[in-house]
């Protein structure tokens, strides 16, 4: 499985904005937002702790992907990844539901990603928050870091997961962190922007 080493950091929207405009003067290469929709199961080996099986649906596209975290003290996290694409989610959902997997959490999450070099740089926009997590080898993210001018930043060790955990709304046997829904021009709900 391959292996993926992030750090991730809690940001102000002025910390978010300088952020930005030093990925531009670095002129790396954004993507538009996507809307994301993240649904965690809990059932057989999966502890949210430290394994995650989630199917992550963004637009018409949807990714299952299990994570195996390594324990570490340290800010930069090494976890093991396995991600596919999967052409009905709605029939994946069905699957993990006949195999005694259920969903316990879902949470939300606008994401903007840069790329710079190798590295992947995601600013995430969160019911609880702002983020911004740096994907690279560790000495790539370090210089990053301080290229981006962030070393000062304070480094988020909650995942997203227990984040919502903390954060979120109880639902039933689901714990949801979403954003605040508003009325669209006809009339269906949509997504609030902010």
């Amino acid at each position: 499985m391959p292996i993926e080493i992030e750090k991730k950091y809690r940001l102000t929207k002025k910390q978010r904005e300088q952020i930005v405009r030093r990925l531009r003067a670095l002129k790396a290469k954004s993507a538009k937002e996507e809307f994301e929709e993240n649904t965690l199961y809990r059932g057989g080996v999966i502890d949210t702790g430290r394994r995650v099986l989630r199917i992550r649906r963004v637009g018409s596209r949807a990714i299952l992907t299990f994570k195996e975290r390594f324990p570490t003290a340290s800010a930069i996290k090494h976890q093991l990844e396995e991600e596919t694409e999967v052409s009905d989610p709605d029939a994946l959902d069905s699957i993990l539901d006949g195999l005694g997997f259920q969903p316990a959490l879902v949470y939300e999450k606008r994401r903007t990603r840069w790329n710079l070099g190798s590295a992947e740089i995601v600013l995430d926009e969160l019911p609880f928050g702002l983020f911004m997590e740096i994907e690279a080898p560790e000495s790539e993210i370090l210089r990053l870091e301080a290229e981006l001018g962030a070393t000062k930043y304070r480094a988020e060790l909650a995942t997203y997961p227990r984040l919502t955990a903390k954060f979120g709304r109880k639902r039933g046997e689901i714990i949801e962190s979403r954003f605040p829904r508003s009325r669209s021009r006809d009339g269906k709900s949509g997504h609030a922007r902010k």
